[in-house]
Protein backbone atom coordinates (compact mmCIF):
# COMPACT_ATOMS: atom_id res chain seq x y z
CA UNK A 1 0.00 0.00 0.00
CA UNK A 2 1.30 3.36 -0.94
CA UNK A 3 1.02 6.48 1.86
CA UNK A 4 1.04 10.04 0.49
CA UNK A 5 1.69 12.30 2.87
CA UNK A 6 0.38 15.84 2.66
CA UNK A 7 1.71 18.89 3.93
CA UNK A 8 2.24 22.65 4.06
CA UNK A 9 5.48 24.47 5.76
CA UNK A 10 5.36 28.11 6.94
CA UNK A 11 8.19 30.11 5.54
CA UNK A 12 8.55 33.71 7.68
CA UNK A 13 10.32 36.32 6.16
CA UNK A 14 9.59 40.20 5.80
CA UNK A 15 6.83 40.11 7.92
CA UNK A 16 4.97 37.58 5.59
CA UNK A 17 4.32 33.73 5.92
CA UNK A 18 3.99 31.88 2.80
CA UNK A 19 3.03 28.17 2.95
CA UNK A 20 5.13 26.09 0.88
CA UNK A 21 3.11 23.15 -0.63
CA UNK A 22 4.63 19.88 -0.49
CA UNK A 23 1.41 17.94 -2.66
CA UNK A 24 3.02 15.98 -5.59
CA UNK A 25 1.89 17.57 -9.15
CA UNK A 26 -0.84 14.52 -9.74
CA UNK A 27 -2.66 15.03 -6.28
CA UNK A 28 -2.05 18.94 -6.42
CA UNK A 29 -4.06 18.67 -10.05
CA UNK A 30 -6.64 16.31 -8.97
CA UNK A 31 -7.31 19.07 -6.14
CA UNK A 32 -7.75 21.64 -8.44
CA UNK A 33 -10.30 19.35 -10.53
CA UNK A 34 -12.03 19.02 -7.41
CA UNK A 35 -12.26 22.52 -6.90
CA UNK A 36 -13.77 22.88 -10.29
CA UNK A 37 -16.31 20.31 -9.89
CA UNK A 38 -17.38 22.08 -6.52
CA UNK A 39 -17.15 25.59 -7.42
CA UNK A 40 -17.29 25.32 -11.95
CA UNK A 41 -14.41 27.90 -12.12
CA UNK A 42 -10.97 28.80 -10.64
CA UNK A 43 -8.41 31.59 -10.69
CA UNK A 44 -4.68 31.14 -10.69
CA UNK A 45 -4.11 33.71 -8.22
CA UNK A 46 -6.67 32.32 -6.09
CA UNK A 47 -5.33 28.32 -6.53
CA UNK A 48 -1.68 29.68 -6.26
CA UNK A 49 -2.68 30.82 -2.43
CA UNK A 50 -4.50 28.02 -1.75
CA UNK A 51 -1.91 25.31 -2.71
CA UNK A 52 0.85 27.11 -1.69
CA UNK A 53 2.74 27.32 -5.28
CA UNK A 54 3.63 29.74 -7.61
CA UNK A 55 0.82 31.51 -10.51
CA UNK A 56 3.50 29.72 -12.88
CA UNK A 57 3.24 26.44 -12.02
CA UNK A 58 -0.72 26.67 -11.66
CA UNK A 59 -0.57 27.83 -15.04
CA UNK A 60 0.63 24.95 -15.76
CA UNK A 61 -1.32 22.52 -14.37
CA UNK A 62 -4.21 24.74 -15.91
CA UNK A 63 -2.39 23.90 -19.55
CA UNK A 64 -1.90 20.30 -19.02
CA UNK A 65 -5.63 19.79 -17.68
CA UNK A 66 -6.75 21.61 -20.39
CA UNK A 67 -4.78 19.61 -23.08
CA UNK A 68 -6.90 16.58 -21.42
CA UNK A 69 -10.13 17.83 -22.25
CA UNK A 70 -10.72 18.16 -18.39
CA UNK A 71 -11.03 22.05 -18.49
CA UNK A 72 -10.98 25.02 -20.53
CA UNK A 73 -8.69 27.84 -20.15
CA UNK A 74 -9.68 31.41 -19.17
CA UNK A 75 -8.09 34.70 -18.69
CA UNK A 76 -6.18 34.37 -15.22
CA UNK A 77 -8.49 30.98 -14.76
CA UNK A 78 -10.02 27.97 -16.05
CA UNK A 79 -13.89 26.54 -16.21
CA UNK A 80 -14.79 22.79 -16.06
CA UNK A 81 -15.31 21.11 -19.18
CA UNK A 82 -17.96 18.76 -19.69
CA UNK A 83 -19.36 16.84 -21.86
CA UNK A 84 -22.91 16.13 -22.41
CA UNK A 85 -23.27 12.74 -22.13
CA UNK A 86 -27.20 12.28 -21.74
CA UNK A 87 -29.59 14.67 -22.84
CA UNK A 88 -32.29 16.05 -20.10
CA UNK A 89 -35.88 16.16 -20.70
CA UNK A 90 -37.35 19.09 -21.86
CA UNK A 91 -39.81 19.47 -18.62
CA UNK A 92 -35.88 19.13 -16.51
CA UNK A 93 -34.59 22.11 -18.96
CA UNK A 94 -37.51 23.64 -17.80
CA UNK A 95 -37.15 24.22 -14.27
CA UNK A 96 -33.62 24.12 -14.30
CA UNK A 97 -32.14 28.16 -13.40
CA UNK A 98 -35.50 29.38 -14.08
CA UNK A 99 -35.42 32.95 -12.92
CA UNK A 100 -32.09 33.63 -14.91
CA UNK A 101 -34.00 32.53 -17.68
CA UNK A 102 -36.88 35.13 -17.29
CA UNK A 103 -33.90 37.67 -16.84
CA UNK A 104 -32.26 36.41 -20.03
CA UNK A 105 -35.62 36.33 -22.24
CA UNK A 106 -35.87 40.00 -20.63
CA UNK A 107 -32.72 41.09 -21.60
CA UNK A 108 -32.79 39.44 -25.12
CA UNK A 109 -36.50 40.73 -25.80
CA UNK A 110 -35.15 44.21 -25.36
CA UNK A 111 -32.15 43.92 -28.30
CA UNK A 112 -35.30 43.77 -30.50
CA UNK A 113 -36.37 46.81 -32.60
CA UNK A 114 -40.05 47.35 -33.71
CA UNK A 115 -41.31 45.91 -37.15
CA UNK A 116 -38.20 43.58 -37.45
CA UNK A 117 -38.47 39.92 -38.56
CA UNK A 118 -36.65 37.90 -36.21
CA UNK A 119 -35.48 34.05 -35.98
CA UNK A 120 -36.10 32.12 -32.32
CA UNK A 121 -34.59 29.07 -31.84
CA UNK A 122 -36.09 26.02 -29.88
CA UNK A 123 -35.44 26.22 -26.02
CA UNK A 124 -36.22 27.10 -22.15
CA UNK A 125 -34.48 29.51 -22.73
CA UNK A 126 -35.82 31.07 -25.70
CA UNK A 127 -39.15 30.83 -24.75
CA UNK A 128 -38.87 33.38 -22.52
CA UNK A 129 -38.13 35.61 -24.98
CA UNK A 130 -41.82 35.47 -26.72
CA UNK A 131 -43.34 37.09 -23.19
CA UNK A 132 -41.48 40.05 -23.22
CA UNK A 133 -42.01 41.08 -27.05
CA UNK A 134 -45.44 43.02 -26.00
CA UNK A 135 -45.75 46.12 -28.08
CA UNK A 136 -42.56 45.47 -30.91
CA UNK A 137 -45.18 44.09 -33.81
CA UNK A 138 -42.35 41.81 -34.61
CA UNK A 139 -42.26 38.92 -37.36
CA UNK A 140 -41.27 35.69 -35.59
CA UNK A 141 -40.30 32.65 -37.77
CA UNK A 142 -39.49 29.68 -34.82
CA UNK A 143 -38.74 26.21 -34.70
CA UNK A 144 -39.82 26.27 -30.87
CA UNK A 145 -43.40 24.56 -30.47
CA UNK A 146 -43.87 26.52 -27.27
CA UNK A 147 -44.32 29.29 -29.30
CA UNK A 148 -48.49 29.49 -29.91
CA UNK A 149 -49.23 29.03 -25.97
CA UNK A 150 -46.65 31.77 -25.53
CA UNK A 151 -47.44 34.48 -27.87
CA UNK A 152 -51.36 34.35 -27.36
CA UNK A 153 -53.05 38.32 -26.97
CA UNK A 154 -49.39 39.72 -27.84
CA UNK A 155 -49.11 41.54 -31.29
CA UNK A 156 -46.77 39.20 -33.33
CA UNK A 157 -46.82 38.02 -36.51
CA UNK A 158 -45.99 34.04 -35.66
CA UNK A 159 -44.39 31.79 -38.28
CA UNK A 160 -43.95 28.04 -37.03
CA UNK A 161 -41.40 26.38 -39.33
CA UNK A 162 -42.70 23.02 -40.61
CA UNK A 163 -41.06 19.57 -39.72
CA UNK A 164 -41.96 17.12 -37.16
CA UNK A 165 -42.03 17.54 -33.76
CA UNK A 166 -39.24 16.62 -30.66
CA UNK A 167 -40.46 15.84 -27.59
CA UNK A 168 -36.72 16.28 -26.27
CA UNK A 169 -36.28 19.72 -27.15
CA UNK A 170 -40.18 20.68 -27.66
CA UNK A 171 -39.15 21.38 -31.18
CA UNK A 172 -39.73 21.49 -34.80
CA UNK A 173 -36.65 19.90 -37.12
CA UNK A 174 -35.92 17.61 -40.16
CA UNK A 175 -35.80 18.36 -43.84
CA UNK A 176 -39.08 20.62 -44.45
CA UNK A 177 -38.00 22.83 -41.20
CA UNK A 178 -34.57 23.22 -43.45
CA UNK A 179 -36.38 23.73 -46.42
CA UNK A 180 -38.69 26.68 -44.57
CA UNK A 181 -35.91 28.61 -43.53
CA UNK A 182 -34.08 28.46 -46.86
CA UNK A 183 -37.60 30.55 -48.00
CA UNK A 184 -36.77 33.81 -45.86
CA UNK A 185 -34.15 35.89 -44.22
CA UNK A 186 -34.07 37.83 -40.98
CA UNK A 187 -32.44 40.92 -39.52
CA UNK A 188 -31.56 38.93 -35.85
CA UNK A 189 -31.82 35.33 -34.44
CA UNK A 190 -32.16 34.25 -30.71
CA UNK A 191 -29.94 30.59 -30.88
CA UNK A 192 -30.78 28.66 -28.05
CA UNK A 193 -27.72 25.89 -27.10
CA UNK A 194 -27.23 22.91 -24.80
CA UNK A 195 -23.17 23.98 -24.61
CA UNK A 196 -21.36 27.02 -25.41
CA UNK A 197 -17.72 26.99 -25.34
CA UNK A 198 -14.69 28.80 -26.93
CA UNK A 199 -12.78 25.70 -28.00
CA UNK A 200 -15.47 24.08 -29.50
CA UNK A 201 -18.37 26.40 -30.05
CA UNK A 202 -21.93 25.63 -29.69
CA UNK A 203 -22.73 21.85 -29.98
CA UNK A 204 -26.41 20.41 -29.15
CA UNK A 205 -26.93 16.23 -28.43
CA UNK A 206 -29.27 16.14 -31.60
CA UNK A 207 -28.21 16.45 -35.23
CA UNK A 208 -31.23 18.03 -36.84
CA UNK A 209 -31.35 20.35 -34.03
CA UNK A 210 -28.60 21.40 -34.77
CA UNK A 211 -29.09 21.77 -38.47
CA UNK A 212 -32.18 24.10 -37.56
CA UNK A 213 -30.08 26.65 -35.63
CA UNK A 214 -27.28 26.38 -37.97
CA UNK A 215 -29.86 27.19 -40.76
CA UNK A 216 -31.28 30.47 -39.46
CA UNK A 217 -27.41 31.39 -38.58
CA UNK A 218 -26.78 31.22 -41.96
CA UNK A 219 -30.05 33.26 -43.16
CA UNK A 220 -29.41 35.98 -41.03
CA UNK A 221 -28.67 39.11 -42.57
CA UNK A 222 -27.94 40.80 -38.95
CA UNK A 223 -26.91 39.96 -35.50
CA UNK A 224 -26.64 36.45 -34.11
CA UNK A 225 -27.31 36.26 -30.38
CA UNK A 226 -27.05 32.83 -28.19
CA UNK A 227 -28.95 32.97 -25.40
CA UNK A 228 -27.77 31.02 -22.61
CA UNK A 229 -27.29 30.60 -18.72
CA UNK A 230 -24.12 30.29 -16.97
CA UNK A 231 -24.61 26.34 -16.58
CA UNK A 232 -23.71 26.00 -20.25
CA UNK A 233 -20.34 27.58 -19.99
CA UNK A 234 -17.65 24.44 -21.24
CA UNK A 235 -20.96 21.99 -21.65
CA UNK A 236 -19.74 20.30 -24.97
CA UNK A 237 -22.33 18.21 -26.83
CA UNK A 238 -21.74 15.46 -29.33
CA UNK A 239 -22.98 17.99 -32.15
CA UNK A 240 -21.99 21.10 -33.81
CA UNK A 241 -24.05 23.74 -34.33
CA UNK A 242 -21.34 26.56 -35.28
CA UNK A 243 -18.17 28.03 -34.45
CA UNK A 244 -18.01 30.70 -31.91
CA UNK A 245 -16.99 33.23 -34.28
CA UNK A 246 -20.42 33.53 -35.01
CA UNK A 247 -21.62 34.68 -32.10
CA UNK A 248 -22.53 38.44 -32.23
CA UNK A 249 -23.80 38.80 -28.55
CA UNK A 250 -23.96 36.37 -25.81
CA UNK A 251 -26.86 37.37 -23.46
CA UNK A 252 -26.39 35.48 -20.09
CA UNK A 253 -27.10 35.90 -16.48
CA UNK A 254 -24.63 37.42 -13.82
CA UNK A 255 -23.18 34.32 -12.54
CA UNK A 256 -20.76 34.29 -16.01
CA UNK A 257 -17.33 33.84 -14.88
CA UNK A 258 -14.97 37.16 -15.66
CA UNK A 259 -12.28 35.40 -16.99
CA UNK A 260 -14.56 33.70 -19.41
CA UNK A 261 -16.11 37.12 -20.23
CA UNK A 262 -12.67 38.70 -20.90
CA UNK A 263 -12.36 35.89 -23.52
CA UNK A 264 -15.52 36.22 -24.97
CA UNK A 265 -14.89 39.83 -25.65
CA UNK A 266 -11.64 39.58 -27.06
CA UNK A 267 -13.20 37.61 -30.04
CA UNK A 268 -15.52 40.45 -30.52
CA UNK A 269 -18.55 39.04 -29.02
CA UNK A 270 -20.75 41.26 -27.01
CA UNK A 271 -21.66 39.93 -23.55
CA UNK A 272 -24.91 41.00 -22.23
CA UNK A 273 -26.00 40.18 -18.48
CA UNK A 274 -29.17 39.78 -17.33
CA UNK A 275 -29.29 41.18 -14.23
Amino acid sequence: MKVLFVSFQEEKGGGKTTLVSHLIPAERRNRILNLLQKEGSVQVAALSDLLGVSEVTIRRDLDLLDQKGLLERTHGGAVLSRRMRVEPSYTVKYQSYLEEKRKIGIAAAALVDPGETIFIHSGSTTLQIFRHLAGKKVRVITSNAGAIAECQGLDIELFLIGGYYREQSHSLIGPLSILSLQRVYASKSFIGVDGISIKYGLTTPNLEEAEVARTMIERTRGQVIVVADHSKLGVVADCATAPIEKVDVLVIDADLDEGYRHDLENLGIKVVIAR
